[in-house]
């Protein structure tokens, strides 16, 4: 069976689970170091006035004349300013007209009533919702050193920069009258949109 190696992200893009539904043995990357500017601890929804970045803010380790890598498991989140009530009170204005918003509502506002310490058990734990709102049954192995050129598995580690534009095929979307089709938004887009459908959607795409 193919092995496919990816990042963690933050309620990652359409293309992230894409990978994630194929028939593999997927591997999450655990000893990477933190990188700014990436689907770590940032996510893009469909807002009205189309792309809305939601970021979760981090702590970072700054030593004077020091160049440090911080590992990603190790990545703070920082709670000086209520992220959460911003994240859920965007999501809400965005999708609650979307047909499944309210079928998955009560289960993911409770992410938002937590402080979580480390951002990479957060997304664990967002990463776990998500499988139980699509039941989909998911088995992965966690890397226990980095590589940087990994043989017997398909790296698709570049999937976590957030830059990468990716081109999907086309759903219905809530604003989309207005701004048009927005490709390979947060998977939360498709799942409010698309609702059950969304594995179906997911696995025609491979």
């Amino acid at each position: 069976m193919e092995k496919i190696l990816l990042h963690l992200p933050y309620f990652g893009p359409v293309s992230h689970f894409r990978e994630i539904v194929k028939p593999a043995e997927i591997w999450f990357e655990n000893e990477d170091n933190y990188q700014k500017q990436s689907h770590r601890n940032r996510t893009v929804i469909y807002g009205a006035n189309g792309r809305l970045l939601l970021n979760i803010p981090v702590k970072h380790l700054h030593l004077p004349g020091v160049k440090h890598h911080q590992k990603y498991k190790e990545v703070k989140i920082d709670h000086s300013t209520n992220w959460q009530k911003q994240h859920w009170k965007s999501l809400k204005s965005a999708y609650q007209t979307s047909p499944f918003f309210e079928f998955y509502e009560d289960d993911i506002a409770p992410l938002y009533l937590k402080t979580p310490t480390f951002l990479m058990d957060f997304n664990y734990r967002c990463f776990h919702l998500l499988c139980e709102c699509l039941q989909l049954e998911m088995h992965y192995q966690k890397t226990t050193e980095y590589l940087t050129e990994p043989k017997e598995m398909k790296d698709q580690r570049e999937l976590i920069n957030a830059k990468k534009e990716i081109i999907i095929e086309p759903y219905s979307q809530v604003f989309q009258d207005k701004k048009g089709f927005l490709s390979n938004l947060s998977i939360l887009d498709l799942m409010f949109n698309e609702g059950p459908n969304t594995i179906n959607y997911l696995k025609n795409q491979i």
